[in-house]
């Protein structure tokens, strides 16, 4: 066979293990998703109109599932919101997955002497959600679920007092990460 024949070759494999991936990924998100395309934990979530004050927040994981660690938490993640403080009262938080794999959004009270991401983590790679004001951990739905999927949304409707907080990701391994940031109320 010939360079030009080789590569030719070499070209129509990567075609076809790249459509047998995409087929094999899309049985497998039908199995968890059954009745679904396959591919529904990219589907955006209808959101309703939220009350308050609406902070949007991202939820970012880059380098894949299974990349770099043994734990499967791979490469960069952080937590940021469209604003880092807001006025006393009724607060609404929409927290978008835009990882690849699920998170979540949990709000607690940060102490004067706190400084973000610095809680003490324990042997299950999470910390402590004692004092915790409410979480945004449902796909397409508010309040306490399983974890947001990747592609979906999660809300959270909360009255809050003056004070520093810190929105947090507590799936293990994810704070150490870097899902974190503050936030303050007025």
């Amino acid at each position: 066979m010939t360079g030009r024949g080789q590569v030719i070759l070499r070209v129509a494999a990567v075609i076809l293990l790249t459509a047998l991936s995409l087929v094999a990924v899309g049985f497998a998100g039908g199995l968890v998703n059954p009745g679904g395309t396959g591919f529904a934990s990219r589907a955006r979530c209808a959101v309703p109109d939220l009350p308050g004050q609406v902070v949007d927040v991202s939820l970012i994981n880059m380098g894949g599932p299974m990349m770099d660690r043994p734990d499967g938490i791979g490469g960069a993640m952080r937590m940021t919101a469209d604003r880092s403080m807001v006025m006393h009262g009724t607060v609404s938080f929409l927290a978008t997955n835009s990882g690849s794999i699920s998170h979540e959004l949990v709000i607690l009270p940060l102490p004067d002497e706190l400084i973000p991401g610095t809680r003490l983590v324990g042997a299950d790679a999470r910390i402590d959600e004692a004092g915790s004001l409410g979480e945004a951990s449902r796909s397409c739905g508010e309040g306490p679920g399983q974890g947001i999927l990747p592609g979906a949304s999660g809300w959270v409707t909360l009255t809050l007092p003056p004070g520093r907080y810190e929105l947090v990701c507590n799936l293990p391994g994810h704070y150490t990460a870097g899902m974190y940031t503050q936030f303050t109320v007025s």
